[in-house]
């Protein structure tokens, strides 16, 4: 099958492109730089084209309120342009619990993806991924200073951006779910105790104090994202860190 990858570039993308390349398949990336602007529509009609099934990896650049807007805009356009196409699959990559963090801008707009998409012309696919491991530092530089890290009790299930690369591939290659598919780590940890064990094996001295009301995550109520019944990826955390 031929795939059109869009942010096929990225941390996710360049992975999935490369996995469903290795399975035989054809997969192209598209990204800005290679000339595709799923804002203004510059490019899509010519990635899309010919395409069996599209996975949309593109990302807001902000997380703000302006990321609602970003994906509109780029859902319609690449919807209408994978419907043109006659395009058999649509497939998104979104997260474990969106639905349940209103009070996050970001969280609200990746829920308007998924309803873009569900309500679209195109059969679709829905993957849900728990915290990417690769997004610990970012979380923690946050609410960081020279001698604490500042981060609430969370419940977090990282899982390695390989092995959610891997998900979206081996979804993208099947049929449409029409549905979401839940994937995340093997573990789960409170955000305080994750960033205890990373400190400790970087051997960074900095000290971590528990503070319900520190970074993004302060907004999360419960264990929202993380799911003990997802599919559940190989890589456990301290393995990815060593």
């Amino acid at each position: 099958m031929k795939f059109a990858v869009i942010g096929g570039t990225g941390l996710i993308g360049s992975q999935v492109v490369k996995d469903l390349n290795a399975a035989g398949h054809e997969a192209v990336p598209h990204s800005q730089s290679t000339g595709v602007d799923v804002v203004s529509g510059q490019g899509v009609d010519e990635a899309v084209a010919g395409a069996d099934v599209v996975v949309n990896l593109t990302n807001s650049p902000t997380f703000d309120e302006a990321s609602l807007d970003f994906f509109r805009t780029s859902m319609d356009k690449l919807l209408a342009a994978a419907h043109k196409a006659g395009v058999r699959h649509f497939v998104v990559l979104s997260i474990v619990g969106v639905d349940q963090v209103p009070e996050l801008d970001y969280y609200r707009a990746k829920v308007l993806q998924e309803q873009i998409l569900a309500a679209g012309p195109v059969p679709y696919s829905i993957v849900r991924a728990t915290q990417f491991m690769e997004f610990m530092d970012a979380a923690m530089s946050w609410t960081s200073d020279a001698d604490t890290v500042r981060l609430p009790a969370t419940p977090i299930q990282p899982i390695a951006a390989k092995d959610v690369a891997a998900a979206v591939a081996d979804v993208a290659a099947g049929a449409p779910l029409n549905g979401i598919r839940n994937v995340g780590g093997p573990d789960v940890f409170t955000l305080d105790e994750l960033g205890r064990i990373t400190l400790s094996r970087k051997g960074d001295s900095r000290t971590v104090v528990t503070d319900p009301s520190a970074g993004m995550f302060a907004a999360v109520k419960g264990d929202v994202l993380t799911d003990r019944n997802a599919h559940l990826a190989p890589t456990r955390y301290t393995d990815w860190l060593s």
